[in-house]
């Protein structure tokens, strides 16, 4: 059998020859690691190197782990040029092999960051590294919705008041008992929903170091991928949502920049980080720059809960990471509590 999909190699090698243009010969199929949302495949063969993305087996929350429309973002972004790799092969659940939505994309080879503080590169390295990202998410809310054909992907406005009913839902159906730091800025953010957003642009959802592929020599993003949580929305929130996770401790199973002296590494601040991005000609927020971090603090603790449900479902890559997944949701929590209580300016 095919590793962890519930069909053997020669139906799968088949069916990827069927479906993907040029597949052939299939060698070796390994399960990545990391990750703990839509599975993801590694595929070797005689035509290259693929990846295989999967919706998780079991019951899902609602409107969770679409990859049909994960594909379509990709899809319509490559026609743009932004780098992401390109869709071979898309299948519904009544058209896969295993019964789940899926497609295949190339693998994209490259350098993947798994700590935001980058420790293999000298303090001008991080700093370029960072310059990429800032460059490259401000270079995809220049991409305008429907001249990629995306302006159906969400409503237009209400973005924070829509995304706030999402994830207190999806919190509420992963845990047993709210957190009260969760309930703190869950009422913050209900109370202080911003009256007027700006345009609409595509936003990727889940922007972080580690869902970006730079290349082997220099510090260039060549394909961006993890598209699950896209919509549209004010640039603000994806833009938030990266830095935000900065905060979080070393010692976190998702390792932040806290207590680093970021100047002394080559790292950038908020405000820095934020400035690098405006330069690039991004819409950094200003007025809407703390409901979009205690947002962002609030979702990703959210996101994280459900992470630890499937584990405990079994439906996780990991049981374990995902339990330590689970560990960070208070903190995340008492950071979005922490900022919704901060006096001083939004910006």
């Amino acid at each position: 059998m095919a590793e962890g999909l519930g069909i053997g190699r020669r139906e799968l090698d088949e069916w990827l020859a069927s479906q993907v243009p040029g597949f052939r010969g299939l060698r070796t199929i390994a399960r990545f690691g990391t990750g703990q949302s839509n599975p993801t495949w590694r595929i070797e063969a005689e035509s290259g190197s693929y990846v295989l993305r999967t919706a998780p087996v079991g019951p899902l929350l609602p409107g969770a782990h679409e990859v049909e429309r994960e594909a379509r973002v990709m899809a319509a972004l490559a026609q743009t040029g932004f780098p992401v790799p390109k869709v071979l092969a898309v299948a519904g659940d009544d058209a896969s092999p295993f019964g789940r939505a899926l497609f295949v994309m190339p693998f994209v080879a490259g350098r993947v960051f798994a700590d935001p503080a980058l420790p293999g590169l000298d303090p001008a390295g991080r700093l370029a590294v960072y310059g990429a990202m800032a460059e490259t998410l401000a270079r995809l809310h220049a991409v305008e919705p429907a001249a990629a054909g995306l302006q159906s992907l969400a409503r237009s406005g209400g973005y924070f008041a829509r995304q706030l009913a999402v994830w207190s839902r999806a919190y509420a159906a992963s845990v047993a008992e709210s957190h009260p730091d969760m309930q703190r800025a869950e009422r913050w953010l209900a109370g202080n929903l911003p009256e007027e957003e700006p345009p609409a642009r595509l936003l990727h959802g889940d922007y972080r170091h580690d869902n970006l592929i730079f290349a082997a020599d220099r510090p260039e993003v060549v394909a961006v991928v993890d598209w699950e949580l896209a919509t549209l929305g004010p640039p603000v929130a994806d833009l938030a949502y990266q830095v935000a996770q900065w905060r979080l401790p070393r010692d976190c199973v998702m390792p932040g920049l806290g207590g680093l002296d970021r100047a002394a590494l080559g790292l950038p601040d908020e405000d820095a980080h934020r400035a690098a991005y405006a330069r690039a000609g991004g819409d950094e927020g200003t007025g809407l720059w703390r409901y979009a971090t205690v947002f962002s603090l609030y979702r990703l603790a959210a996101i994280l809960a459900g992470v630890a449900r499937r584990a405990r479902d079994g439906q996780g890559t990991d049981p374990e990471i995902g339990r330590r997944y689970g560990e960070v949701v208070p903190l995340l929590a008492g950071l979005a509590a922490a900022e919704a209580g901060r006096r001083g300016s939004d910006d």
